[in-house]
């Protein structure tokens, strides 16, 4: 009999609490008391402090707001001077009448150049590639929770606004982070691309170079429906056009160890393995890569919080032999399942 995995939380309904530490590193810094306003938010103070907590979406939401209007800064207070309520709303209009997505990431770019001081956006062609590009140019007014959400945020608000502008999922294929691993390191490819590293210079995320041709599709109107929308439209972590990609993730979990075949999993999800497949690719991903960072992340989990045997381990994820878990671990991370769970334990 396999053995019964965890029940996995809806991630499209909570957020991993590590996106709440970030939010309010900036707080005491601007004088306002973090405990007063989780408390007004509907979030328990203590959640904190458990790195496996995960907040309602809405509360996260209500959060969001809260900063924005008692710090009046939609910047949270992590960066050297405050991005006044009404700073996204420009942000968007200087964008809403350019031509194609690449005059609009430049003019956003530009917009950005203006209003923050710590961090430099750019985008970049590499052959095939686009880049789009943030790097530090003076060191964040915060401690690293609050200058990893801030990477966080402003990538995830200009990928956002993107997408929205040209009407459709721009999906990334990788993005480089210029920090370690975070706690909440194993929501990346739920929320951002398939493939995530750490330790980086600067943060490069990448997409095709012929997404910058794609005309801007948005006018007045729909950009008034999309601030209306706000700050659900841009706090929203598990982005919809990852939504078949996390339903497969859930399938090949609920299968361990037994692996789920391309025409299987079609057929689980009511779907020709072809449109499958296809969907996948729209979505920046693949079968292989989704299962392989299932496997990388529960592994990743089960070594550090359990005492589970690493070969218990291997044969629970479905891996022929323990030293095949072992070569793939190493290929995930640089390290052996002992050192990590060594490592973890000191």
């Amino acid at each position: 009999m396999k053995p019964a995995a965890p029940r996995r939380p809806k991630h499209h309904s909570s957020v991993a609490v590590g996106f709440v530490s970030g939010i309010i590193s900036g707080l005491a810094r601007a004088g306002a008391s973090s405990a007063a306003i989780l408390e007004h938010a509907g979030i328990a103070t203590g959640t904190l402090g458990d790195a496996a907590a995960r907040v309602p979406v809405a509360r996260y939401a209500a959060l969001y707001r809260l900063i924005n209007e008692r710090l009046d800064d939609e910047g949270f207070g992590l960066f050297s001077r405050p991005l006044r309520r009404g700073t996204f709303e420009f942000l968007c209009r200087g964008a809403l009448s350019a031509a194609t997505l690449d005059e609009a990431l430049d003019r956003i770019a530009r917009f950005l150049r203006i209003v923050l001081d710590d961090l430099e956006v750019e985008v970049l062609r590499a052959g095939n590639t686009a880049l789009l590009v943030i790097a530090q140019e003076q060191p964040l007014p915060v401690g690293s929770a609050g200058r990893i959400f801030a990477f966080e945020w402003l990538l995830r608000m200009i990928h956002g606004l993107a997408a929205w502008l040209v009407g459709k999922p721009l999906a990334l294929s990788e993005v480089a982070f210029p920090y370690p691993p975070p706690p909440h390191a194993a929501e990346y490819e739920l929320v951002f691309a398939p493939r995530c590293t750490f330790d980086a210079q600067r943060l490069e995320a990448r997409f095709p170079a012929a997404s910058l041709a794609l005309p801007v599709r948005r006018d007045e109107a729909a950009l008034r429906q999309f601030l209306a929308d706000a700050p659900a439209s841009i706090t929203t972590l598990y982005r919809r056009d990852r939504a078949l990609a996390l339903r497969v993730r859930d399938a090949l979990r609920a299968a361990l160890p037994e692996p789920r075949t391309l025409p299987e999993l079609a057929r689980a999800l009511f779907l020709s393995p072809r449109t499958l497949h296809r969907r996948l690719e729209d979505e920046g991903t693949s079968l292989r890569a989704i299962r392989e960072a299932l496997r990388r992340d529960l592994a990743s989990e089960w070594l550090a919080k359990t005492a589970r045997p690493v070969s218990r381990i291997a044969a629970d994820l479905g891996f022929a032999d323990a030293s095949a878990f072992y070569r793939a671990f190493v290929a995930w991370t640089g390290t052996g399942p002992r050192d990590y769970r060594g490592r973890f334990r000191s």
